[in-house]
C-alpha cells in the first residue's frame, strides 16, 4: 500500500466517522438500544416462590435456611458483545455509480459499532475472503471503531474469493459465548444452508445483503465484457439479446428469493441495501421490527 492509498483511506475513515457518529448519536442510538437484548441474565435477588416460578431457579439452601421456598431472581445483562462479520472478497470492490459494496459496508459496520459504543457494548470485527483475514475481539472505545472502518477499507485479500463457510467455522469455535452477529455481504456464494444455520443457532444473527443495482438487472448496452473479481474468468456478451436479459433476470430472481429463504428458515432477521439507495429507511425498520418483537 502506497503513501498516497493510505492518506486517501484516512481521509474517507475521517469523513465516515464524522457521518457515522451523528446518525449514531442523533437516530440509531435509542434504537439500537430498544432493539437487543443482553447476552445473559446477571443474579439479583432472592425472593419467594409463587405459583408459576421456574422451580429450576429454586435455590434449597436459601430454602433450607427460611424454611419456605426461594428463588434465585435476575437481571438482564445489557452488556452485548457485537461482532461485525465484513466480507471484504473481491465482489465487495465494485460500485456501479456512488459507493463501492465495500464502502457500504463500512458505512454500514461504522453506524452499528458507534450505537454499540453509545450503549455501553463490545464491537468486534471479522474480515473474510475465502478465508477468515482478520479477527479483532469485542471491545469498547472510539479508537477501537476507527480501527475497524480503517481495516476494512484497506483490506486486500491474497485470494478474493467468497467463503461465508470459513466466516461462520471461524465464529462459531473462536467466539464462545453469544454474540450479536452482524454479517455483511453480498451472500454470492455456494453451500449457505449448513453454515448459516449453524451460526444462528448458537448467535442471534442478523444478514445485511449489500448489492449493486447493476448486478441486479443486465443495461442494453449492447456487447460488453464481462469480468468476475473473485476468479478472473471474463465473457463476452450482446447485452441487447432480449433473451439473455431475460435468463440473466431470472437468475438473479431466483438468487434472491432462495437467499431469503434461507434466512427465514433459520430465523436470522436480514435487509437487501442497495450502494445506490438510502440505507437508513430500511435498517430504522428493522430496528423498530426488532423491538415490537421483543415487547409483544
Amino acid at each position: 500500500m502506497t503513501p498516497d492509498s493510505i492518506e486517501e483511506i484516512m481521509r474517507r475513515v475521517h469523513l465516515l466517522e464524522i457521518k457515522a457518529r451523528r446518525l449514531a448519536r442523533e437516530t440509531f442510538s435509542g434504537e439500537y438500544q430498544s432493539s437487543f437484548k443482553g447476552s445473559g441474565l446477571d443474579f439479583e435477588d432472592y425472593r419467594e416462590y409463587q405459583h408459576g416460578d421456574e422451580t429450576r431457579f429454586i435455590d434449597w439452601n436459601v430454602t433450607a435456611r427460611k424454611d419456605h421456598p426461594y428463588i434465585r431472581t435476575f437481571r438482564e445483562e445489557r452488556e452485548l458483545s457485537v461482532i461485525l462479520a465484513v466480507d471484504v472478497s473481491g465482489s465487495s470492490l465494485y460500485g456501479s455509480k456512488q459507493l463501492s459494496k465495500r464502502e457500504l459496508a463500512a458505512e454500514l459496520a461504522a453506524i452499528i459499532a458507534f450505537s454499540a459504543n453509545f450503549n455501553g457494548d463490545k464491537t468486534g470485527l471479522l474480515l473474510f475472503a475465502n478465508e477468515p483475514l482478520l479477527y479483532l475481539p469485542p471491545t469498547k472505545g472510539n479508537k477501537h471503531v476507527l480501527r475497524i472502518i480503517r481495516e476494512i477499507l484497506a483490506a486486500e485479500p491474497d485470494d478474493p474469493r467468497t467463503s461465508i463457510n470459513a466466516a461462520c467455522d471461524f465464529l462459531l469455535h473462536t467466539v464462545k459465548r453469544k454474540a450479536l452477529v452482524f454479517m455483511i455481504s453480498d451472500f454470492f456464494a455456494h453451500d449457505l444452508q449448513r453454515p448459516l444455520g449453524a451460526l444462528a443457532s448458537k448467535h442471534d444473527t442478523i444478514a445485511l445483503r449489500v448489492i449493486d443495482p447493476a448486478e441486479q438487472k443486465l443495461p442494453r448496452i449492447g456487447t460488453v465484457t464481462l469480468n468476475d473479481p473473485e476468479t478472473g474468468w471474463q465473457t463476452t456478451v450482446n447485452t441487447n439479446n432480449s433473451q439473455l436479459r431475460m435468463g440473466f433476470d431470472k437468475l438473479t430472481r431466483r438468487h434472491k428469493e432462495g437467499i431469503t429463504r434461507l434466512f427465514k428458515k433459520h430465523g436470522i432477521d436480514h435487509l437487501s441495501l442497495s450502494t445506490t439507495g438510502d440505507y437508513l429507511p430500511p435498517l430504522h425498520r428493522l430496528f423498530r421490527l426488532r423491538t415490537r418483537r421483543r415487547n409483544s
